[in-house]
């Protein structure tokens, strides 16, 4: 596998130090040639960019890396808060540690990220899981090289929750696997305080990286061959409300679509309430940003909308989706909903599922509602037990369904431009990717892998399509 660096910025001095520090350390600890690390990350791709940073910092350490925590030196767990089943999941896969620490106790075992932000969620590891060594929370990344290496010396636990949410740090090496998608951090936090996200209180408030940083990181990628870029945000829609002059996400992501390059450009997640026109007319006079607009709305009911505090209704919500079909040329729209909020009833649920038919969605992210401790949402009355909530669940799939089969079968005999992802098992055939966000499955040789392709389209799903590679 091709591994690339960034070299961008200079790391914080003390920083590197530590990682310098640690090398001599886990040289006289690790089990083989090298030392190995084991990073398992769960959730978004704010994640998965923060795992990238922490792969970077290791690498800079001397870590090699393994798909196998029964083979490592460090094990890391890069942990999500967004929904108790990722949580849940968590747990047991901490619990099932406890035998390779007996079997090697030399092996540090850590967990980081939005999960480890919660104070309960902390209480709990500590007292639960002793052979767990170092914790920290999502402000304290950039520290992660002088946490790890007060824990491989000293020998005693390191818990570290730091809610500094006022800077943003830069420079910390980055690693990505792979030349194929590439994910560039934008902001960090939220100001939004929906009332059932925990965002807020472990991602902190907004913050937005500076615009130059950004481009060049963005122009890296590009120069280096990377084809599918994602600018990262938990609310792109307010990047540059922070900086001086108060750039917009929209002046940002056209910038960078003024690079030249064969690429595609992506962004998550986009809020309705700052979704504004110059966005959706930047990307529809776009060389390369992505006809693919993920807007959550959540539910289809205004009074919902309210409780949830949104900061939109229903009319202006699909005054921005008419407005972006209107403009982008075969926009394809994707969204997330919530089932069954604290205080929803059947009628409002009938709301939503109007809504979707109104809309026509390529593909949604659905979700029963998940009670998050320090939510407002927690503590409101909920009287809709979970078997009825799972009803209307499969009602709505069922509409969603029926739409993405229509949308598919519609595509039959097209062709379309493609970027080939990957090789799907060993049978020759190759997951590719639309503009869209459509996936598509072709026969090819694993050679394509990482280019863009003309695909005509011969078969079609519910979700997917199928096609034939064009010379």
């Amino acid at each position: 596998m091709i591994e690339k660096f960034s070299t961008l910025y200079d790391f914080d001095e003390t920083q590197s130090e530590y990682l310098n520090l640690i090398y001599e350390v886990i040289e006289k600890r690790k089990r083989g040639d090298k030392p190995v690390a084991f990073i398992r990350t769960y959730g978004c791709q704010q994640n998965v960019a923060d795992g990238d940073r922490i792969k970077g910092m290791l690498s800079k350490a001397g870590f090699e890396f393994d798909d196998k925590p029964d083979d490592a030196d460090f094990i890391l767990f890069n942990t999500c808060a967004v929904r108790e089943h990722a949580e849940d999941r968590i747990f047991g896969n901490v619990g099932a540690l406890k035998n390779i620490k007996a079997k090697h106790p030399d092996t540090l075992i850590a967990l980081c990220g939005c999960m480890m932000e919660q104070k309960h969620i902390a209480e709990r590891m500590y007292k639960s899981f002793p052979y767990v060594g170092l914790v920290f929370g999502t402000h304290a990344l950039h520290q992660f090289p002088e946490l790890l290496y007060r824990s491989l010396t000293t020998g005693k636990r390191v818990y570290v929750r730091d809610n500094d949410d006022s800077l943003v740090h830069e420079g910390i090496p980055v690693k990505r696997d792979g030349m194929i998608k590439g994910f560039v951090p934008i902001m960090y936090g939220c100001n939004n305080f929906c009332t059932y996200c925990i965002v807020p209180y472990v991602r902190g408030r907004e913050r937005s990286r500076n615009k130059d940083i950004v481009i060049s990181e963005a122009r890296e990628l590009i120069e280096s061959g990377y084809k599918d870029i994602t600018l990262l945000g938990q609310n792109v829609n307010s990047y540059g409300k922070t900086l001086p002059g108060r750039p917009s996400f929209a002046e940002l992501i056209g910038e960078i679509d003024s690079i030249d390059g064969d690429y595609w450009l992506r962004f998550m997640t986009s809020h309705p309430k700052d979704c504004t026109k110059e966005l959706i007319d930047t990307i529809a006079s776009s060389r390369h940003i992505s006809k693919h607009l993920h807007l959550p709305f959540q539910s289809g009911s205004d009074r919902v909308l309210k409780l949830m505090n949104r900061h939109y209704d229903r009319k202006k919500y699909l005054d921005i989706i008419n407005y972006a079909k209107n403009t982008i040329e075969d926009v394809s729209l994707t969204s997330d909903v919530i089932v069954g909020f604290p205080g929803e009833t059947y009628e409002d649920f009938k709301e939503t599922l109007s809504l979707i038919k109104e809309v026509e969605y390529t593909s949604l992210f659905t979700f029963i509602y998940s009670p998050r401790v320090g939510t407002p949402a927690a503590s409101i009355d909920d009287p809709i037990p979970a078997s009825e909530k799972s009803k209307w669940f499969r009602e709505l799939l069922d509409v969603q369904e029926e739409i993405a089969s229509k949308r598919c079968k519609k595509m039959l005999g097209s062709t379309v431009k493609v970027l080939v992802e990957e090789e799907k098992g060993r049978d020759g055939i190759l997951n590719c990717r639309t503009s869209g966000n459509i996936i598509v499955e072709a026969p090819g040789d694993k050679s394509l892998v990482g280019s863009f392709r003309n695909v005509e389209i011969t078969d079609s799903g519910n979700w997917i399509l199928k096609g034939k590679i064009k010379e």
